[in-house]
C-alpha cells in the first residue's frame, strides 16, 4: 500500500478511535452524575438495565479501540493492508468497510467456514 493510502487509513482510524474515546468519556461522566434517585423499584431497575446495556456497548468498543491501535501499529510497520494468513493485499473496499481487518476476504471466508465445521 502506498504512503498516501496508508495515511488516509491512519486518519480514518484515528477519527474512529477519537469518537469512541469521546463516547466512553461521556458514558463515565453520565454514570458519575448521580442525579437520578428513583425510589420506585421499577424505575431503578430500568435505569440499571440501561446502564448495563451501555456498559456492554462500551466493552465492545474498548475491544475495537485495541484493534484500531493494532491497525495503526501495522501502518507504522508498513504491514497495513496485508493478509496475515496468505500475505496477499487486502482489497481497498474491504479495508474501507472494516479498516481493522487482518484477513483478506478469501481467508476470512475460509476461517468462518472452518468455524462452522468445528
Amino acid at each position: 500500500m502506498n504512503k498516501e493510502k496508508a495515511e488516509e487509513f491512519r486518519q480514518l482510524l484515528q477519527e474512529q478511535m477519537d469518537q469512541l474515546l469521546r463516547d466512553a468519556d461521556r458514558t463515565v461522566s453520565d454514570m458519575t452524575d448521580e442525579k437520578a434517585n428513583f425510589p420506585d423499584p421499577t424505575d431503578r431497575a430500568s435505569l440499571e438495565s440501561d446502564r448495563n446495556f451501555e456498559l456492554r456497548i462500551r466493552d465492545r468498543e474498548r475491544k475495537l479501540i485495541a484493534k484500531i491501535r493494532e491497525a495503526l501499529e501495522r501502518i507504522d510497520a508498513g504491514e497495513f493492508g496485508e493478509c496475515e494468513d496468505c500475505g496477499e493485499e487486502i482489497g481497498e473496499a474491504r479495508l474501507r468497510a472494516r479498516p481493522v481487518t487482518t484477513l483478506c476476504i478469501d481467508c476470512k471466508t475460509e476461517q468462518e467456514r472452518q468455524e462452522k465445521i468445528g
